[in-house]
């Protein structure tokens, strides 16, 4: 599936300093997808932080629009409990 970042998404991943290729690999291959409206899903993943020194979690929002994935923003988070939705 194609993926095509919108221009809000491009100014936010350049302004929080996220890499536009991590963003793109989790929206590919996320770990874990919630669903939020019909055609809107949360693709995200944990990952290393070098520079937090910690486990972040890249949220990656995105829509499902004639066969590609278009991404609204992304964003990174450090209280993983928050979001990641848990088994069972």
């Amino acid at each position: 599936m194609d993926i095509v970042i919108s221009d809000h998404a491009r100014f936010e991943i350049a302004r929080r300093k996220l890499s536009e290729e991590m963003v793109r690999t989790i929206a590919q291959n996320p770990q874990q997808v919630i669903k939020l409206r019909k055609e809107r899903k949360v693709c995200q993943s944990k990952y290393y932080d070098l520079a937090e020194g910690r486990e972040m979690l890249l949220r990656v929002i995105c829509e499902e629009r004639h066969n590609m994935l278009f991404v609204i923003t992304a964003y990174r988070a450090s209280r993983i409990d928050k979001y990641w939705a848990k088994e069972g």
